[in-house]
């Protein structure tokens, strides 16, 4: 998390546009139908893992990452840090109301977080107008976008170099977990990568997206690595 907090402070002390794709296992799998969300993952300038099984398939591969970093711990982070740097941070999306219970939990919790504006919005061309305008006016030099996977993404590619953002991250359900909607895993399943299950027992109709999330992941990724294995 050091590392990737020292890269943000060079991305915004250099002025913009940034981008942060907080990648998990659905992000892989999603990005070999969408060309558009591919494109996007690449040109990020910067990809962090949100995920155990992304550890697992880069070390597979003879990559090691050195831990996580989870959309959550990284807004809480940010939040720290922008208490003792001023760093403005706007947060964009979630459902209507949520973007701002999370700013007041930030704040609670980090003391002197400068939070820049909060706006539910919505990826929409519609909506569009309505948030430049308020991100224009907040002046941030970062955007945490909520929409989810993956519109938030390609809003912040198509929309972050006209609106001057310096850094916009896509951080998923993060204001719903500080918002307290969604309760996070308790801190030893989160150690043990054990999320998804804990997911699956509080939301058994998210099934399908936990099974493309672990065993399709999973295989895809193992079935990779034995690949250039034998290559080699």
């Amino acid at each position: 998390m050091d590392q990737t907090i020292a890269l943000i402070a060079a991305m915004i002390a250099g002025g913009g546009p940034h981008q942060i794709a907080t990648i998990n296992p659905e992000f892989v799998m999603a990005a070999q139908q969408h060309l558009g969300f591919h494109a996007t993952l690449e040109a990020a300038t910067l990809a962090v893992p949100d995920g155990t099984g992304l550890l697992y398939a880069a070390r597979w591969q003879g990559h090691a990452l050195r831990e996580k970093v989870t959309g959550i711990d990284l807004t809480e982070r940010l939040a720290a840090e922008s208490a003792q740097r001023g760093w403005r941070i706007f947060l964009l999306g979630a459902a209507p109301g949520v973007a701002e219970k999370a700013a007041a939990a930030l704040s609670e919790r980090f003391p002197g977080v400068v939070i820049a504006g909060t706006w539910a919005g919505s990826p929409a061309s519609a909506a569009q107008p309505a948030i430049a305008a308020q991100i224009r006016a907040a002046r941030p030099d970062i955007v945490l976008v909520a929409y989810g996977a993956p519109a938030q993404d390609l809003w912040i590619r198509r929309h972050g170099a006209a609106l001057q953002i310096p850094l916009g991250i896509g951080v998923g359900g993060t204001f719903d977990d500080l918002a307290g909607i969604r309760p996070r895993a308790p801190r030893i399943i989160r150690r043990l990568g054990l999320e998804w299950g804990y997911r699956l027992l509080r939301h058994p109709s998210r099934w399908r997206r936990i099974m493309t999330a672990v065993p399709i992941f999973g295989w895809a990724a193992w079935r990779e690595a034995r690949k250039h294995k034998d290559e080699w």
